[in-house]
């Protein structure tokens, strides 16, 4: 008995090694196979100014970073003793205006040169509902918990959303037109909008994201959204919520992205890299015993060879 409907995926020509150099940014999607990469010790660069969850927000951060754009003090503004800003998400706010303001000034300068060196970027679209800032009429990136009446609510179009993601996509290879640019959509769903109000946001995300993807032959996608809806079809794959796919999920999701996209040469030192994350999670019983010791001496020559072999390493 066949109880699963499978998602065909093919694997990719352009696969990712440890030498390339990967971006992920935009919705949960990015954060949570984001992590894979990090704790695999991947060169890696996840949402530098937090997730973002719709088209336009991705779209203003890397005008902002392609072209050495700089925010400024009037940019930033402050809220229940902290201070914010409308591009970026909550967790770059800081109780110190200078200190956000060089946050994000050279969270720019690092995300532009990384995405001249990188040779993917992952692009996950969240949704489509967007909030306008009616005092500067303005689309933020987050509200940071300011009251939703100084917002207006808007469903942006599906020609919107295929406008915004053919500017990100010339934004990008605008400063490095060899890398692989693959998009997916989240598969979360976000109740807070409503359900259906959910559902008309994803048709809108996935209309307007194939509009570019048929005229566009050099631009990919990750069925991260079918391979939820279809493959994963029980709540057993959801965390309390309901809403976001759990533990079990992510790496179901993981192992089916690794099949497309991660060269079948890197498995042995990926199982070296987990070896060693093992080793270094564990608790010992008696931390001052000769064995334990031993252990740990064992496991700084696993992570020296590692890092002999791939500079970029740090534990």
């Amino acid at each position: 008995m066949n109880l699963q409907t499978k998602i065909q995926l093919q694997p990719q020509e352009h696969k990712i090694d440890y030498t390339s150099e990967v971006v992920l940014l935009g919705s949960c999607f990015a954060e949570n196979i984001g992590s894979k990469f990090s704790y695999y010790k991947f060169k890696s660069l996840i949402n530098p100014f937090g997730i973002l969850f719709h088209p336009k927000a991705i779209e203003t951060f890397l005008w902002m970073a392609t072209q050495e754009e700089q925010y400024t003090e009037s940019d930033l503004f402050q809220y229940n003793e902290l201070w914010h800003c409308f591009d970026a998400h909550s967790k770059l706010s800081t109780a110190n205006k200078e200190e956000l303001l060089a946050l994000l000034n050279d969270t720019l300068v690092t995300t532009r040169a990384r995405l001249k060196t990188a040779t993917h970027v992952f692009i996950t679209l969240g949704t489509a509902w967007v909030y306008r800032l009616q005092a500067l009429d303005m689309i933020v990136a987050n509200c940071h918990k300011i009251p939703q009446k100084e917002f207006r609510k808007e469903l942006l179009s599906v020609d919107e959303i295929s406008q915004c993601i053919q500017n990100s996509i010339h934004l990008i290879r605008s400063l490095n037109n060899k890398i692989t640019v693959t998009f997916t959509v989240s598969p979360v769903r976000h109740s807070k909008d409503g359900f259906v109000e959910n559902s008309r946001s994803k048709s809108h995300l996935l209309t307007g994201l194939h509009q570019v993807l048929d005229n566009d032959p050099g631009i990919g996608y990750f069925p991260a959204y079918e391979i939820v809806m279809d493959e994963l079809r029980d709540y057993r794959f959801y965390e309390m919520d309901m809403l976001h796919p759990n533990e079990l999920a992510i790496n179901y999701i993981w192992e089916r992205f690794s099949y497309v996209w991660l060269s079948e040469n890197i498995q042995q030192t990926m199982k070296r890299v987990e070896e060693i994350q093992r080793g270094m999670s564990h608790r010992a019983f008696n931390p001052d015993s000769e064995q334990h010791l031993r252990f740990l001496e064992r496991l700084e020559e696993k992570k020296l060879q590692l890092k002999e072999q791939y500079a970029h390493i740090t534990w």
